[in-house]
Parts: structure tokens; sequence; C-alpha cells
């Protein structure tokens, strides 16, 4: 099962012992960025999610859905 990027970033930002803060400053982007990736806001601009995902060493990419239900 694939890991949402909400919760994704938050287990990496907590095994990096990092607050939301140092994730913010250390990947560029505002705080505000992060509690709302971090919340799973559906509107993001994707740039900014790479920003913080490179910290990571990962990036958004095309990935197939799965459209059996």
């Amino acid at each position: 099962m694939e890991t949402p990027i909400s919760s994704f970033v938050k287990e990496r930002r907590k095994m990096f012992n990092l607050t939301q803060v140092d994730l913010a400053e250390k990947s560029g982007v505002r705080l505000r960025f992060v509690r709302d990736l971090e919340q799973g806001k559906p509107t993001l601009r994707l740039d900014k999610v790479n920003q913080v995902l490179a910290l990571f060493g990962h990036e958004v990419g095309a990935v197939p859905s799965d459209r059996q239900q």
C-alpha cells in the first residue's frame, strides 16, 4: 500500500528529529506550507512539495492509479 505524501513527510520529519519549523527552514518553504502538507491539503504547489521531499531524497512522480475498487 502506498503512503500518502502527508504521512510520508510527517514520518520522515519525525525520523530525523525535525520540528515543522526546522523542516520549513531547511527546505526553504514557509511553516504554513509544511503544516498544510502534513494535514493533506489537496491543493499544494508541486514545486514546493518537491522542495520538501528533496530534503529526504525523494520527489513527486507519476505512479499507476488503482482504478479497481
